[in-house]
């Protein structure tokens, strides 16, 4: 390995994208879409429709930071009501699943009215640290110190990828022009 690949700060959008190739996609895509959401306009209350779903994209998701429970766990503790602050790994485990389901729930309201933008990216991660691993480190605010991902224990060295540095990440989360964040709305 020749060393950690690390972010290229500017770079994003990539400034020659194969356009030739991305735009006859759009339209099939733009298609399916808009059937799905007839499909969705058409339920009383597509949100029975959409949890499980939702929920599966949590347990996926929340792999990455090495959560170990699976989408049945995560639906029998919810059958049984248990409102309580976790007590055992698994449990906390179930939580962080369960908080980035709200916190994707939490950015689907907010953009409703607000387009995307730090205010809701914030929101969400302290609504993902709430009562689980990560609790203490600063829920709701940028990270003041540099991160990577590599091998547990590994020094940045020796990382697979070194995302940006927490002093920029401000103003590259700002959705401005030359954002990797733009405005999008949820109608």
């Amino acid at each position: 390995m020749s060393g950690p690949v690390h972010y290229h700060n500017g770079q994003f959008p990539p400034s020659d994208l194969d356009w030739g190739r991305l735009v006859p996609l759009i339209g099939p895509a733009n298609a399916a879409v808009a059937r799905y959401d007839g499909m969705l306009a058409a339920i009383p209350n597509a949100h029975v429709l959409l949890s499980p779903m939702t929920t599966q994209e949590a347990v996926l998701s929340s792999r990455i930071e090495g959560t170990q429970a699976t989408m049945g766990e995560v639906l029998e503790y919810e059958a049984r009501g248990d409102t309580n602050e976790p007590t055992t790994a698994k449990e906390t485990d179930i939580w962080e699943i369960l908080n980035y389901r709200k916190a994707m729930r939490a950015a689907t309201e907010r953009m409703k009215t607000l387009p995307l933008c730090q205010r809701i990216v914030l929101e969400c991660h302290e609504i993902l640290l709430n009562s689980v691993r990560g609790h203490g480190k600063s829920p709701g605010q940028y990270r003041k110190i540099p991160n990577w991902i590599g091998p547990p224990g590994c020094a940045i060295e020796n990382a697979r990828f070194v995302p940006i540095d927490a002093q920029y990440l401000p103003e590259a989360s700002h959705a401005g022009k030359n954002s990797s964040i733009r405005k999008l709305r949820i109608d």
